[in-house]
């Protein structure tokens, strides 16, 4: 049956047709007419077959994505055009799946596109979330949270119809699995991403996202990451992690047994990826399980070691995670001797207490579990990979040199290129033909346009385009102004003091008050923020609240005003990614050397056109390395320089603050009458405390390079044609960044599925 039929069938269904439907009840039969047709398709095959475990998939808004990977998207585009309208409008009535929040999650999601893209037998395993991480309220200045509710009786996700019993202390808890299909691009396979849920799961709070963190059986999978500032939600965390590894570890078994092989096979035809240390608990719960049936400890904690891998996503404490063994013992009685056996046993290899699993305290280290009983280790991007064999796994990576690799991350060209920037892609093809879609590396060939003015005019007249696109989406999606010819400067990731949006703010005030003083720049500049903050980190969210109130401060001064604006995008998400990086000029990469692991944003930002403006951290070392250092604007202090600060403990803010007297003059401003009228009293003062007695992350250390760096990208910016060949490298330099790459690499080198 072709699409077309299949549309119309299903809008029959719903008593309509493709004439007279309404646009969400076009969005329900077209999802119905491809979730029918993804789940008519055959599953990638091989002898090898890879589980992806990670806490969080950022899947983002499915039906572009996948009527793309299906070879679908202009035949829809068409349908829908004679009905009068456009895939863009049908798509609005999309919820976004609440089922991660940041980079991981958004990483994981690009891996299993490309997984499935590249013909591999892979799925991912992940818990079912029903209210996401929270919605963000910010019409107070200061982050509320709220439920996220995403599913509805038309949904991507369908009933596996299966469950799996999962021995908590308390008792059996049943572990119902639901699918989201994967399609591949361009070769008629699926794979799919499992997610378990609760049988019975507890409805949204009525105000706010406060709920019984006890309630284990209802609660389990309402919220992602739920607040663990308490040791109820700390224990919650141990709960989701035990439900979705036990159940994911069953799974396992039982597909391996309905192929044919024996438990002691698990090793030649399993690949199990522990994304970061959420699902560490994978390890004892298959070694659990293969005693079960009869294998020997040793021999299967053999087997599980050749059967897992593990990626480390940064050297930050909460990602490193540690869990007092009561916890375990509580939660997960079964697996609780078995790592106290796999502790002996590492012990047995290596007797430094620094490479434990179960420290002197009794508190486990899931990161040196992983380690210990995975047969490969690896970092995701070149520096942060260095950092971990040299500084942050030393021991480990001594113990075991063969295990460690580096895979530095990508992103799926097909929506971040393809699926949102739809001009540039067919500027791209129309020179260079549709190879890159895939074979990213292919967009090297770009570089042989640098001296071709209608390709370079292009580059500059599809960013404005899509200026003018984002214009138009705030106005009617946040009530927000924006000048569509200014510079947009975009800084759009998770809210935390490492990524240092704070720095950003820093700036704003120095812009501010130049301005106040008469030197306006030569362009209008428009400051474009985008971030969620953990619920319970409260200087994330006071740095929230100080950038709002600093929105509020600008807009409401004449003078300042058609000068600079800042924006703040509430409840920032996939969606809203989706209108901002293609838009971007200015792509704000700013962490503190050392603490970003690799970053994917800088990624998306750069095959959009953007370029960017960033410190030697993460995957900027590699961009910067492509590019070239021309077409980056670095600025701060090396790795080794932060570092080094740390172990000598001789930072201190406060001598920055009193030795730069115009730094001075920006922090008071966050104290200031006429900021405290426009935010909350707390946030502001709190903010403008931990700069000068903390700073943790060093903004003041590298805030003066910082300024100086924007103000000579800023000034570049007016040189058009200049800049549009720093954009034509940025794209064409991207290729390397593709997910495609990064998943061929893990299959050449650690999975082995090919």
């Amino acid at each position: 049956m072709d699409f077309e039929s299949r549309l119309g069938d299903a809008l029959a269904d719903m008593g309509t047709s493709l004439e007279a439907a309404s646009k969400q009840q076009l969005f329900c039969a077209l999802l119905r007419a491809t979730r029918d047709l993804e789940l008519e398709m055959a599953p990638a095959a091989g002898d090898r077959k890879l589980y992806y475990f990670s806490a969080e998939f950022l899947v983002g808004r499915l039906l572009r994505a996948n009527l793309i990977n299906l070879g679908l998207a202009d035949e829809v585009e068409a349908l829908l055009a004679r009905r009068g309208t456009s895939l863009a409008e049908v798509e609005d009535c999309e919820p976004e799946p609440s089922l991660g929040n940041g980079g991981l999650g958004r990483l994981a999601a690009c891996f299993l596109d490309s997984i499935a893209s590249l013909g591999l037998p892979g799925d991912g395993v992940g818990l079912n979330y029903h209210y996401g991480l929270f919605r963000q309220d910010l019409s107070e200045g200061v982050q509320r949270e709220e439920p996220n509710p995403w599913i509805a009786p038309d949904s991507w996700l369908v009933d596996a119809q299966r469950s799996f019993s999962v021995p908590f202390g308390f008792g059996d808890l049943e572990a119902r699995m639901y699918d989201i299909e994967v399609p591949g691009y361009g070769n008629g396979t699926v794979n799919r991403l499992h997610l378990f849920d609760v049988a019975d799961p507890a409805p949204a709070p009525e105000h706010g996202i406060a709920f019984d963190k006890g309630d284990v059986r209802s609660c389990l999978t309402s919220f992602l990451y739920p607040d663990d500032s308490d040791e109820a939600g700390r224990l919650l965390r141990v709960y989701q992690q035990y439900f979705m590894v036990s159940a994911g570890a069953q799974l396992i078994l039982a597909e391996l047994e309905e192929r044919g092989f024996a438990p002691e096979e698990l090793d030649r035809h399993v690949a199990v990826h522990i994304n970061d240390t959420h699902p560490s608990m994978v390890i004892p719960e298959l070694v659990r399980l293969l005693v079960e049936r009869g294998v020997a400890f040793e021999d299967a904690a053999g087997i599980v070691e050749r059967t897992c891998a593990y990626a480390n996503h940064t050297i930050l404490a909460e990602a490193l995670e540690t869990w007092p063994m009561w916890y375990i013992e509580r939660v997960a009685p079964g697996i609780a001797p078995v790592i106290r056996q796999l502790d002996a046993l590492a012990r047995t290899r290596c007797a430094d207490d620094a490479v434990a699993i179960v420290d002197a305290a009794d508190v486990v280290h899931m990161a040196n579990m992983d380690v210990h009983f995975s047969h490969a280790v690896n970092g995701v991007a070149a520096l942060h990979t260095q950092i971990l064999v040299t500084s942050e796994l030393r021991p480990l990576a001594e113990l075991y040199p063969e295990k460690f690799s580096n895979k530095t991350n990508g992103i799926t060209f097909r929506r971040w290129l393809m699926g949102c920037n739809q001009p540039l892609a067919d500027h791209i093809t129309a020179a260079i033909g549709d190879g890159w879609k895939r074979d990213a590396s292919r967009l090297e060939e770009l570089l042989a346009l640098r001296g071709d003015d209608s390709f370079v005019r292009g580059l500059l007249d599809i960013k404005q385009r899509n200026k003018f696109s984002l214009t138009a989406w705030l106005r009617a999606e946040k009530n927000v102004e924006v000048d569509p010819h200014s510079v947009f400067d975009v800084q759009v990731k998770r809210m935390h003091q490492y990524k240092r949006q704070q720095m950003n703010a820093l700036y704003a005030i120095w812009k501010y008050l130049q301005i106040k003083r008469g030197n306006v720049p030569n362009r209008p500049l428009t400051m474009v923020f985008g971030a969620k903050a953990a619920p319970a980190y409260e200087l994330a969210k006071d740095t929230i609240a100080l950038l709002l109130a600093l929105s509020r401060l600008f807009g409401d001064d004449p003078e300042v005003a058609p000068w600079l604006r800042l924006v703040f995008v509430e409840n920032y998400n996939v969606t809203a990614a989706e209108h901002l990086i293609p838009a971007a000029d200015v792509s704000e990469q700013i962490s503190l050397a050392s603490k970003e692991a690799s970053g994917t944003s800088n990624m998306k930002f750069m095959a959009n056109g953007a370029v960017t403006l960033g410190t030697l951290d993460g995957a900027n070392v590699e961009i910067a390395d492509l590019v070239g250092r021309e077409n980056i604007y670095l600025f701060g202090r090396s790795s080794e320089d932060v570092i080094g600060l740390y172990e000598r403990g001789d930072y201190r803010p406060w001598d920055v603050w009193q030795a730069d007297g115009e730094l001075s003059e920006v922090l008071d401003l966050i104290v200031s009458p006429e900021l405290l009228a426009r935010g909350d009293a707390g946030c502001l003062t709190r903010v403008y405390r931990d700069f000068i007695a903390k700073d943790w992350f060093m903004a003041l250390l590298d805030a003066r390079d910082y300024v100086v760096t924007k103000e000579r990208c800023l000034a570049d910016y007016e040189d058009r044609g200049a800049w549009a060949q720093k954009m034509l490298a940025n794209v064409a330099r991207s290729g390397f960044f593709s997910s495609d790459r990064t998943i061929r690499e893990y299959d050449r080198d650690i999975w082995h599925l090919a």
